[in-house]
């Protein structure tokens, strides 16, 4: 998000002075950015304001008549279920520009934005490796493959939506799982779930194998590893139409030289809370 608006205000030292106001889910999950934005709010020089919402998310107007007070440069909204909607019914409500406001990947399906419809235009989202993609060659699959047949599931018309599309990549990562841990522990065999764990911490999903799987054009390759389960760091924004989603972004690719020694430091000070021990490299291997 800080990159996309750096990149609008013609650079990071842009933001100098600006004002960022994060309205978050007032729980672990929407307190997860706090730190960053901090660091962030830091290096750049701009104020970052925390604007916390209790679940589910439903009673927003003491948040918004602040927001309208404080009159923030730009919002970042790390929601969850109706408390999304609720946002931009609020911001349109106080006149806040939809356009100003950049909602985290839980922020940015259509569930989220059609009830607001037109009211929500302009509003910009994250989506980390994957979109609305109607016409990409694993949802025409889908389509001429089950639904054609009368044996789809769920509505038609919702195959190639955001949500749609993030499950049938979580479904593609489970099996190219699987298929990796039997190409070392042998073929046709069923694994256990240690087996499991080491082929998801072992997939190399370059282009060719995720053409090959109909996902071209949907997300970015991907290469796990025991000390990095995620595989990726890359984002785009997309940005509500009024009536569907549309990229507005290149690719981003994630700061690790800020964000890895964060993850590092909160996940060894975690494991020493909870009295766990991390697995050595030589243990990765196993």
């Amino acid at each position: 998000m800080i990159q996309h608006i750096g990149k609008k205000e013609g650079g990071l030292d842009k933001l100098k002075g600006k004002k960022i106001a994060l309205v978050y889910h007032d729980s672990p999950y929407g307190r997860e950015p706090i730190p960053l934005l901090e660091e962030r709010a830091r290096m750049h020089g701009f104020q970052i304001q925390l604007l916390p919402v209790a679940h589910p998310g439903v009673e927003q107007k003491a948040t918004w008549l602040q927001i309208r007070r404080e009159r923030p440069d730009y919002v970042l909204l790390w929601g969850w279920g109706v408390m999304n909607s609720t946002s931009l019914k609020e911001a349109q409500a106080t006149g806040y520009p939809r356009e100003k406001m950049y909602g985290v990947w839980w922020a940015g399906a259509e569930p989220d934005v059609k009830d607001v419809a037109e009211g929500a235009k302009g509003y910009n989202a994250l989506a980390l490796q994957h979109g609305a993609e109607p016409n990409s060659a694993v949802a025409k699959e889908v389509l001429a493959k089950l639904h054609a047949k009368g044996q789809g599931t769920g509505p038609k018309e919702e195959v190639g939506s955001v949500l749609y599309m993030r499950g049938l990549i979580s479904a593609m990562l489970a099996v190219e799982g699987v298929a990796r841990a039997q190409e070392r522990f042998g073929k046709g065999k069923v694994m256990t779930g240690s087996q499991v764990r080491w082929g998801l911490e072992n997939l190399n999903l370059d282009q060719k194998r995720l053409d090959g799987l109909g996902f071209a054009g949907v997300m970015r390759p991907v290469q796990t590893s025991c000390i990095d389960h995620m595989g990726s760091s890359w984002v785009r924004v997309h940005t509500w139409n009024g009536k569907k989603w549309e990229f507005t972004s290149d690719w981003y690719q994630a700061d690790e030289r800020v964000i890895r020694p964060m993850v590092m430091h909160a996940s060894l000070r975690y494991a020493e809370e909870k009295k766990i021990t991390p697995r050595t490299p030589e243990q990765c291997k196993e």
